[in-house]
């Protein structure tokens, strides 16, 4: 294997190394075939391509934001996030974009917690005061009870835009719809949660 001492792209890192074009698309296709064989059930490929995985989501984080007392969370959040997106993957197209669409959105997130701390802090009691139904909808959600209700379409399009972070139009690029059907698609998610939300009340 050739020792590359540029930055590797997307945070490749094969064995603690970063590697050269090859061995990136070494990467690829491995992590590739671990997601399909994760996706039909194959719990050891999911456990092996989540360490690797972590192991590069933390190259990728170190490399352009350096060693920040939160990078471990933002890992820990990116790999939840993998978790629940996974069924979204399509082995169609290739996994290192579909992967780090999801580290950006994760550390981009992560960022501007860490810049509103004090302003989140300001407003605690505030928000410990206010009880909005979108609070309770969003707990049953990350739950996974509310979500196995719903059907594939509105799980999928509600996973990438709301746990994933993705904008209507990225998502629509993942789904192969256009925007508007994805607006739709979130808009009809959302209502049927919320029936659910009231009829679980």
């Amino acid at each position: 294997m050739t020792v590359n001492l540029k930055a590797a792209p997307d945070g490749a890192v094969v064995s603690g190394y970063m590697t050269d074009d090859e061995d990136f698309a070494s990467d690829e296709k491995r992590w590739a075939l671990l997601m399909v064989s994760a996706q039909a059930g194959d719990e050891g490929d999911y456990r092996t391509l989540l360490t690797e995985l972590s192991r590069a989501i933390k190259h990728y984080l170190l490399s352009r934001i350096g060693s920040q007392h939160f990078v471990e969370d933002c890992v820990q959040d990116t790999l939840i996030a993998i978790h629940q997106a996974r069924h979204t993957y399509d082995q169609r197209r290739r996994f290192r974009p579909w992967l780090f669409a999801i580290v950006r959105h994760k550390a981009i997130d992560t960022l501007r917690r860490q810049s509103s701390q004090h302003q989140l802090a300001q407003q605690e009691q505030l928000l410990l005061q206010e009880h909005h139904t979108t609070d309770d909808l969003d707990g049953s959600i990350n739950r996974g009870r509310l979500m196995d209700a719903l059907s594939p379409q509105h799980r999928e399009v509600l996973t990438l835009t709301k746990f994933i972070g993705l904008s209507n139009a990225e998502a629509a690029a993942q789904l192969h719809i256009s925007e508007g059907a994805v607006k739709v698609r979130v808009h009809r998610a959302i209502g049927s949660l919320t029936r659910l939300m009231e009829a679980d009340a």
